[in-house]
């Protein structure tokens, strides 16, 4: 479905679509607030036809995560958790976190929905178990232990002859220890204990006892939900007093209860839970998530094709299904009321509210984009701008944009009032608010060049509502007196030092920052690139341009051979020739690079 301006707002499907899409727009409906707003914003529907269901529901989620329609269910952080990673392929592994799973051989435990517990929690497995804690290229260039070995949180394998049968029953203990047989764990270590007292090992034997001890500390804070050592993840979806749906997600591993996490889809009724359920999970257990084996649903999907697709990804069976038995009520009775909660979690809306009020805007700012100028001493002059949507960043929307009428003035008011007339030339979709990277000076420039080019274009529309915020006396990106400004105010807005609003807004800011920045160096990267290949005998511009065009990187040019280089159009084999050896000079005569 789309809206006037051709922008995608709703991907759906069914095995019907008439029935489907009559159900939008019989009079009869009692829809939701959600549904109501979509159908009255609808001026386009196109159709998209495919054999299967299981086709139909990885198009949904590709559409979906692609064009990210305002109306459909799209995850709010739209990141992975956080997992453990043991290389087992290692002759002496490590433990790592990580977002991704890779079919490598890898172990992996978790997730955790909280960095801070997993971090925590790779502490504790650090002080127990003196794993390596370098990366691959510190542990190949070691030549000395380093201080985690003299602290005794390390074996040293680098540079130390380690016995490799040892190291794997440590490494044996980790996976026990983060799979939750963390009982069965201390029982061996007591028995390797015994016999080491009784073999005069007392040294070994005291090293053992402390980690009998740090485990058992553990275990006390730790509460068995599930009598099994199965793997599950509980989902219940609750109506909401005040608004939407809530989602409550229980994270369960070995038998106990690791973590949590809700979700808060406002506007949505329960009727509606089974298809938003489902075009959840299609997108919330990715390619590269830790899926279980089962995951119970409070609302099941009527046919198997999610299954299906889950278990292609997880390369063994899930089983979609209601709880059963007592033990798995009581977690979905735990799940519903952390789903009760959602609403209150729901930071980005509290937000765009707080920013509203703060700012005086007509309503609250869900798009947002942010604008910032990068040069090198005047040269160089782009303007870079990020855009936030509900509270997260559109990545696919980023902009960036010479202006070449700037260039040598080092002037960042008149190249803001160069980039201003850009943005209004583009069109839709307008911010509900511009934020201006700089001071008054900047904002006044941007709202004074916004204003005449939507005079001189006749724009049909409001002003677009801009602030401004700039960095403390301090200068440095996110300290917390940063200033915002509004047009027409002598005096900054008053928000909080450290309230989420102004920490928002600081975000947006230094996402621009970053972005315009780089796109800069790459920039200046290719210039300085583009004249290495200049100075060689033969070359010009046209000529540089030719292969750019055709490589599309110089490592593709500097190694591409005479019989890729004479497939440029308008090169030839003799200049190719001539090139390829020009090409093994300068890379002779290239100096290597500081370490």
């Amino acid at each position: 479905m789309k809206d006037a301006s051709g922008r995608i707002i709703y991907v759906g499907k069914a095995i019907s679509l008439r029935k489907r899409l009559s159900s939008y727009f019989r009079a009869s409906a009692d829809h939701g607030p959600k549904t109501r707003a979509l159908v009255a914003k609808i001026s386009h529907i196109d159709f998209l036809l495919v054999s299967t269901e299981k086709e139909a529901l990885l198009l949904e989620e590709s559409l979906i995560k692609q064009h990210r329609p305002r109306y459909n269910i799209v995850l709010r952080d739209d990141k992975r958790s956080l997992l453990f990673r043991l290389d087992k392929a290692s002759d002496f592994p490590r433990l790592t976190m990580t977002r991704n799973v890779v079919r490598d051989g890898s172990a992996y435990f978790g997730p955790f929905a909280s960095a801070t517990a997993a971090r925590a929690t790779q502490k504790l497995a650090g002080l127990i178990f003196p794993l390596r804690k370098c990366a691959d290229r510190v542990f190949r260039n070691r030549v000395r232990p380093c201080l985690y070995h003299q602290l005794g949180q390390c074996l040293a394998p680098c540079v130390l002859p380690v016995d490799r049968e040892s190291y794997r029953q440590l490494v044996a203990q980790v996976e026990q220890f983060l799979s939750g047989r963390s009982r069965s764990l201390v029982r061996s270590l007591r028995r390797r204990m015994d016999e080491a007292a009784h073999d005069l090992r007392y040294e070994q034997a005291a090293l053992l006892r402390d980690q009998v001890r740090a485990i058992e500390s553990t275990l006390e804070t730790q509460a068995s939900v599930l009598r099994d050592t199965l793997d599950r993840d509980v989902i219940a979806v609750v109506q909401l007093a005040e608004d939407g749906l809530g989602v409550g997600v229980l994270f369960v591993r070995g038998g106990k209860l690791l973590e949590q996490k809700t979700y808060h889809w406002p506007g949505l009724r329960i009727a509606e839970a089974t298809d938003a359920l489902e075009s959840f999970l299609a997108q919330f257990y990715g390619a590269q998530r830790y899926i279980p084996g089962r995951v119970v649903l409070s609302h099941p999907p009527e046919t198997g094709s999610l299954a299906e697709v889950l278990a292609e990804r997880r390369g063994g069976q899930c089983r979609l299904a209601a709880p059963r038995g007592p033990d798995e009520r009581r977690l979905m009775d735990m799940a519903a009321n952390l789903a009760r909660t959602a609403h209150r979690k729901d930071g980005a809306q509290d937000v765009a509210s707080a920013l509203e009020q703060a700012l005086d805007l007509p309503g609250p700012p869900l798009r947002i984009e942010c604008v910032d100028i990068s040069h090198l001493s005047g040269h160089g002059v782009r303007a870079g701008l990020v855009v936030f949507e509900n509270g997260e960043e559109r990545k696919e929307a980023y902009r960036a944009y010479a202006l070449p009428a700037a260039e040598g003035t080092g002037d960042d008011y008149a190249a803001l009032a160069q980039w201003a007339q850009r943005r209004v030339d583009s069109g839709p979709p307008w911010p509900d608010l511009l934020l201006i990277d700089g001071g008054r000076g900047q904002l006044a420039a941007v709202t004074t060049a916004l204003a005449q080019a939507q005079h001189d274009a006749a724009q049909e529309r409001a002003s677009i509502e801009c602030a401004s915020i700039a960095k403390g006396p301090s200068r440095r990106a996110g300290e917390l007196e940063d200033r915002v400004f509004r047009p027409g105010r002598r005096n900054p807005v008053a928000l909080k030092p450290g309230s989420p609003a102004l920490l928002f807004l600081q975000r947006v800011r230094d996402a621009a920052h970053r972005f315009v920045i780089g796109r800069g160096r790459a920039a200046t990267r290719k210039r300085s690139l583009a004249g290495e290949l200049i100075s060689l005998p033969g070359v010009g511009q046209k000529t540089v341009r030719q292969l750019f065009d055709h490589f599309g990187t110089i490592a593709a040019i500097k190694a591409a051979d005479v019989s890729a280089l004479s497939a440029v159009p308008g090169l030839g084999l003799k200049r190719a020739e001539k090139l390829r050896q020009a090409l093994d000079a300068l890379a002779a005569t290239a100096k290597p690079r500081a370490t």
